[in-house]
């Protein structure tokens, strides 16, 4: 089979570890029988850098005619004024949000899962981790505080800021199915993650999920405030499946969750749509302090190739290799500085990519 993938290698570490992920697919292509054809998008600041803006309409319809994406990091340090000093919508960050609107990127599906060689660099006690943890979070993408009409003005004399908060029945009920369609595939368990308790788009969200949940007799649903959730992350993180959430809710947990894995280098990501194309990136930033130095860790973009794999392409056999791989070549105690333990051999980038390579 062959495959169209836009790749955005982005700013700071993000063409270092695109590399790596394009590295990992060609060698599946190899013994699966399949070939990958890449074509480049600018997005963030090097779009600002090239075009003034940070995507292009020429660029948005590039990736939309692909068979799926695939994306680097973008941004810079927020001192940079280069970047930062001008207008939200030219700034970096302000690509990914209209690529995923561009898009209709509605879903964006984070899993959170503890390694056993990365035991150790969980920031949590041994108690709490226990057995471990595999979660998925599902957060609502392109509808939210992030995407409600905003201004500031001058009221009376003082400075005041306004963000809206908007949310449909339609956004909710069409993320909460991706929710519970995933949950079926697992353990069976959607955490519905609101603030029902002060907000009205919260209790909008908690009778859509309601009503969804009813197609799905075999799910146990529990409805959890956000809140709570931020606690019961570091307190208890294996009671976790599906954790469903609205936008910048979802934005600060699967960071919160990124990080007890031990490394936020180590996490996947996919955004959807209704169909089959996505949006697939690392949980990380763009690291610029450690750009060019060939030490970045490449497993969050390779992994989430291979998420690319399993939902775009239905390939879940060469996912699995992939996936695979990476558990093989962390259990033979090789790691990249993010992750590096006593007695274990510090790789850098490129060498990773290599490792990888070699146990497909």
């Amino acid at each position: 089979m062959e495959y169209r993938i836009a790749t955005i290698s982005g700013d700071g570490i993000g063409p270092e570890i695109v590399t790596e992920a394009k590295k990992v697919l060609d060698r599946v292509g190899t013994v699966y029988g399949h070939t990958f054809h890449y074509e480049e998008v600018l997005m963030g600041g090097i779009s600002i850098d090239t075009y003034g803006v940070p995507l292009t309409e020429e660029a948005l319809e590039t990736a939309r005619n692909s068979d799926s994406v695939l994306l680097g990091a973008v941004g810079g340090n927020v001192g940079n004024s280069r970047w930062y000093d001008v207008a939200p919508n030219l700034r970096p960050e302000a690509g990914l949000l209209a690529i995923r609107k561009g898009l209709n990127l509605f879903a964006n599906i984070r899993p959170a899962y503890l390694y056993d060689g990365l035991a150790d660099a969980c920031p949590l006690k041994k108690e709490i981790i226990g057995d471990g943890f595999d979660m998925v979070i599902v957060r609502e993408l392109t509808g939210g505080l992030y995407f409600g009409e905003r201004r500031t003005e001058e009221v009376n004399g003082v400075m005041q800021a306004t963000d809206t908060l908007v949310y449909s029945e339609n956004e909710i009920r069409r993320v909460a199915v991706k929710a519970f369609d995933i949950a079926m595939k697992r353990k069976k368990k959607v955490t519905s993650v609101d603030k029902a308790n002060v907000l009205d788009s919260s209790r909008l969200w908690r009778k859509v999920v309601a009503e969804v949940a009813k197609d799905y007799p075999e799910v146990t649903v529990e409805n959890m405030l956000v809140d709570n959730c931020a606690m019961q992350l570091v307190m208890n993180p294996g009671q976790f499946d599906v954790i469903l959430t609205e936008n910048m809710f979802g934005d600060i947990l699967s960071d919160e969750a990124s990080m007890i894995t031990g490394s936020i280098g180590m996490l996947s990501s996919a955004s959807l749509n209704e169909g089959k194309f996505g949006l697939y990136e690392p949980s990380h930033g763009s690291a610029p302090d450690i750009a060019g130095k060939g030490i970045a860790n490449p497993i969050a973009t390779i992994l989430s190739a291979a998420m690319m794999l399993r939902f775009s392409f239905d390939l879940d056999k060469e996912a699995d290799a992939i996936e695979n791989a990476v558990r093989k070549v962390l259990a033979d105690g090789y790691r990249t500085v993010d992750i590096m333990a006593e007695g274990m051999t510090k790789v850098g980038t490129a060498e990773m990519g290599n490792l990888i390579c070699e146990r497909i």
